[in-house]
């Protein structure tokens, strides 16, 4: 069963993995695991981070919290692609079942943490994918970059373009889906790229002019195609969510080229 503990230090000898293991009853190698992915937070000059370091010493009245889920940690994250290497930023490739960040139980299975592993460089999230979509993500590398980028998607300077395999035969040519959701003008322009032989499902080009959250699955199941694999606005399956960021198209705001960044072939959908 996941286990919240919420702590505050009375002392100032003990380090964060020997006082949690006394005030757990954890084994110390489990602690320093669930420390190492994350799990772990500590409140550092007013400001709640995770806390990685086990022979951290923890000065008295040190607030400390265990987000602990066996089920959690014991995961292994699918491996992150990159895609481009542009210095104060990177484009990576997110696999179907991997966070965009990690959450208050540990960020091992994220792409964020990822590349702070295999770069060993300083990492700031620009935007965020469903979990149970794939595709193209930006990570920055220092405050400046991720501030310049994210004003990209705010002012809508950006364009992102999905692959979705729908359930039915949708005929769509620059079909417009200009539907509210939670309140906000949300729009998104829809192109057939491939019906099926048996037109049991169609495999669609998305571009979306707004980023509400799950935009794209909202609108298609709205308009009677639902993706394949969404359990929520759709039905159940096996087969993971059928949606893929599958190309960027933006004028670098500090090199100030245009890019234009498609995943290859052996990564787009295929139709079903």
């Amino acid at each position: 069963m996941p286990s919240t503990f919420d702590f505050t230090t009375t002392t100032s000898t003990q380090t964060a993995v020997d006082f949690l293991a006394e005030k757990t009853g954890l084994p110390k190698a489990r602690i320093k695991d669930a420390m190492n992915k994350g799990a772990c937070w500590w409140m550092l000059k007013g400001k709640q981070v995770r806390l990685r370091r086990a022979t951290k010493a923890l000065p008295q009245g040190t607030r400390i919290q265990l987000y602990y889920d066996e089920q959690v940690l014991s995961r292994t994250p699918p491996a992150g692609q990159l895609m481009a290497d542009q210095g104060r930023y990177s484009i990576w490739y997110k696999p179907h079942g991997m966070l965009a960040q990690g959450s208050q139980w540990g960020d091992h299975c994220s792409l964020l943490r990822w590349v702070e592993l295999e770069r060993n460089r300083e990492c700031f999230l620009i935007h965020r994918l469903d979990a149970d979509a794939a595709g193209l993500m930006m990570i920055a590398h220092d405050s400046q970059a991720a501030a310049l980028l994210s004003q990209l998607f705010q002012t809508r300077d950006l364009k992102k373009y999905y692959q979705a395999q729908v359930i039915g035969e949708l005929i769509a040519n620059d079909l417009r889906i200009d539907q509210a959701l939670d309140g906000k003008d949300s729009v998104s322009i829809v192109n057939t790229t491939t019906i099926n032989d048996g037109h049991s499902s169609t495999l669609v080009e998305v571009l979306i002019e707004t980023g509400r959250k799950h935009q794209i699955r909202r609108h298609l199941s709205g308009i009677g195609h639902p993706i394949i694999g969404d359990r929520v606005y759709g039905t159940a399956s096996k087969t993971p969510l059928q949606l893929l960021a599958y190309k960027l198209e933006f004028r670098c705001p500090i090199s100030k080229q245009h890019i234009r960044l498609e995943l290859p072939r052996e990564l787009h959908l295929q139709n079903c």
